[in-house]
């Protein structure tokens, strides 16, 4: 009887993983680290959008580069407008969530960063086209780590808290928990298993060994592929036992017995 078209492995409701348990976005922790993030998008959009409004009111020349003093930092017309520009984009990012403003907080930090390290190779040349001076490389420097520290806060580290709104709970096995022999005829299957798959993979396997392989493929998680195993032997067990041999081959057997034994006897009274 073939027992592959009724083995399909069936999937126990205990082997579903459930999803990482979602994180309570209201407690302490993740009201803390929020309001961290949003208070610094817009702490820092608000400088920055005063900055360039104020050197917009001040009509500085476009590409100067020879910059006015504005709170204390050199500016001119364009620098004046990418200020306003990022300092929006902080405040915009604040108000439609605390996530939006982590990233666009980390990606503005790095771009701080990255044009204080240009302007200082072009603070003495005809292209610094945004008046930069010292103070500006400086002040660059110092709030692209102040964004950068704020957007990871909460959010980059080797360990979060349980309770952060970035952390995800990962199971340390992803493994069901019946992927694991328990009784001793598992763990007998488990090595049957093993030792059948070995033997196809080096094409010494027996022909039972090759058709078992074959129907646990269909399986997709070993605890289905060890319960098949097990099935198919049962299978072999319920199957009827080989035939016995006739019941006059014994009388046979001894009649031939009984002849070579006359004819040996016969054979040692004549010296033959």
């Amino acid at each position: 009887m073939s027992v592959k078209g009724h083995l399909l492995p069936h999937r126990s409701p205990r082997s579903e993983h459930p999803g990482p348990a979602p994180v309570d976005e209201q407690s302490a922790e993740a009201r803390l680290v929020f309001h961290v993030q949003r208070t610094g998008a817009v702490c820092v959009g608000a400088f920055l959008l005063v900055f360039g409004i104020i050197g917009l009111a001040g009509r500085l020349g476009f590409f100067s580069t020879e910059g006015e003093r504005v709170l204390g930092l050199s500016s001119n017309g364009l620098l004046s407008v990418i200020s306003v520009v990022v300092g929006l984009v902080l405040i915009g990012a604040a108000l439609l969530g605390p996530r939006l403003a982590s990233t666009v907080m980390i990606v503005i930090g790095c771009l701080f960063l990255l044009s204080a390290l240009v302007n200082l190779a072009l603070m003495t040349t005809g292209w610094n086209i945004l008046a930069f001076e010292m103070r500006n490389v400086l002040f660059s420097i110092g709030v692209g780590l102040l964004l950068l520290v704020l957007g990871a806060y909460g959010r980059v580290s080797g360990n979060l808290p349980a309770d952060s709104p970035y952390a995800h709970e990962r199971p340390e096995d992803p493994r069901p928990p019946e992927s694991y022999p328990h009784t001793p005829e598992e763990f007998a299957a488990e090595a049957a298993m093993r030792e059948a798959e070995i033997a196809v993979a080096q094409h010494i396997c027996t022909e039972d060994q090759r058709r078992r392989v074959e129907v646990m493929a269909a399986a997709h998680t070993r605890g289905d592929r060890r319960r098949i195993w097990m099935e198919l032997d049962a299978a072999r067990a319920a199957e009827p036992p080989p035939p016995a041999p006739p019941e006059h081959e014994p009388v046979l057997t001894r009649a031939m017995d009984l002849a070579r034994g006359r004819r040996h006897g016969e054979a040692r009274r004549t010296g033959k």
